[in-house]
């Protein structure tokens, strides 16, 4: 059963109680509601004080997942997954994409307006703007708890990690030693552009021309740009010709749209070894009566190997500490979602009448595909001639109004609960969970997710 947190009417936090005795405070008018997250929670209108037993609070930190467990001697309050964004700068450079379009089309020159975004490039602690946030999410989480719960202890497991080690277990090569850490991927290259053509041999990987045998002008492709991963790492990069690298190599059934790297990257470990202690200082920060402790994963391996159970986030939070009850309650997980769409203006492409097959295509698949302005716009690879009937115009759609309802709230309607996946219409509809629509003006109320919002297991 749920956990209902207890404020007492001083504003000290009390220990939690079941749903069915906070149903009943709140009838007799012996307490009220003061919150729906992250844990619904009343305040009692006499009491001021109480006692309270010792209260655990452990999280399995990392890059992507949060593991959290609350915990006294006999009651797990609270057991939970959350999932952190996963593509937030690409949003943030889709913004920034549309906004200097915007500027260049306006009639009056603007001056770029960088001397006052100082906040949201590298701010002062020296961290960029996504690792900033993820690092806050575990910070703005133990708040958010540590207000509602008499918390006493508190343990996140921290890690440092050592990168060229574990690129070296996944690729099954032996363990660095030695000068082996300042010998790495690029010694003896110049560039990085040098590195990866001598790598693949100057020989391109789709066709598997060479630049000197066959006289062809190399470039080098990001394997993971589909999937999300921009990093410049030498396992995302790859060598490929300038007659493969095509807008429509890239579109689904070319030749580089399915290919992705081979190693996988170590965002996480890196996030954890540059942020730990600096989010070890702004946990203690938050409030200094609790005792907050750092533990590491091999600890969190034994102790969850002694007590059988699966690997999990949340499981490896249960795992710390000294508290393991037998009264678990059941997982949540949580996915953190965008409560506001920065991008204010939108592209949509024409369509013409592919005079080839007769079918309907962007204007973008029937273009001149070319990747360099210095290329011309008619030579071979030119399929802007094969365009046909114009079947619609190209527009710029600009959103001018807020919705109130978004992504993650729960709305009512009546007594009938739904959850919101978006908002069409400006607002005026609602797509729900199951994929339904609910017209806005039939919700009579409105629980708003907070950023987060709940995923079916």
């Amino acid at each position: 059963m749920d956990a209902v947190a207890v404020i007492s009417a001083s504003g000290k936090p009390l220990m939690p109680t079941n749903p069915v005795r906070a149903r009943k405070l709140i009838k007799k008018g012996k307490a009220v509601i003061y919150k729906y997250r992250p844990l619904f929670t009343i305040r009692l209108t006499e009491r001021t004080d109480g006692d309270i037993q010792t209260i655990e609070y452990c999280c399995d930190t990392g890059y992507q997942h949060i593991g959290l467990s609350i915990k006294s001697r006999k009651h797990e309050y609270v057991n939970e997954q959350r999932d952190l964004l996963p593509n937030e700068t690409e949003r943030h450079n889709d913004s920034r994409k549309y906004r200097k379009a915007r500027r260049r089309r306006k009639l009056r020159h603007r001056a770029c307006r960088r001397d006052n975004r100082h906040d949201n490039q590298i701010c002062k602690d020296g961290y960029a703007p996504s690792i900033r946030n993820k690092r806050d999410q575990h910070i703005s989480l133990y708040r958010s708890y540590t207000e509602i719960l008499p918390v006493e202890r508190a343990v996140f497991e921290m890690g440092q990690f050592d990168t060229q080690v574990l690129k070296a277990i996944e690729k099954g090569e032996p363990l660095p030693q030695g000068k082996d850490y300042q010998h790495g991927e690029r010694y003896g290259y110049a560039t990085l552009r040098e590195a990866v053509f001598a790598r693949d041999d100057y020989t391109c990987i789709c066709c598997g021309k060479n630049a000197f045998k066959d006289k062809r002008i190399l470039c080098i492709h990001h394997l993971g740009f589909r999937i999300g991963d921009r990093t410049n790492r030498l396992a995302n990069l790859a060598t490929v010709c300038t007659k493969c690298h095509t807008p429509k190599n890239h579109q689904p059934k070319g030749k580089l749209y399915n290919l992705k790297p081979e190693l996988k990257d170590f965002k996480g470990a890196t996030f954890m070894t540059m942020v730990r202690w600096d989010m070890l200082d702004k946990l203690k920060a938050v409030s200094k009566d609790i005792r907050v402790d750092v533990t590491y994963g091999a600890a969190t391996k034994e102790a969850r190997r002694d007590l059988k159970i699966k690997k999990s986030h949340a499981n490896d939070a249960y795992c710390m500490e000294s508290f393991h009850p037998s009264h678990r309650t059941d997982l949540k997980r949580y996915e953190k979602c965008r409560r506001n769409n920065r991008v204010l203006s939108k592209f949509y492409d024409a369509t013409y009448i592919d005079i080839r097959d007769g079918k309907k295509k962007k204007a973008n698949a029937l273009g001149c595909n070319r990747t360099k302005r210095r290329e011309s716009r008619r030579s071979e690879k030119n399929e802007r001639i094969y365009r046909g009937e114009k079947v619609s115009k190209g527009r710029i759609v600009l959103r001018t109004k807020r919705a109130v309802i978004r992504p993650g709230d729960i709305v009512y309607v009546g007594k009938k609960k739904y959850i919101v996946a978006s908002s069409k219409n400006l607002g005026k509809q609602l797509k729900l969970a199951d994929g339904s629509l609910l017209t806005t003006s039939k919700v009579t109320k409105i629980i708003h997710c907070g950023g987060w919002k709940t995923v079916t297991l």
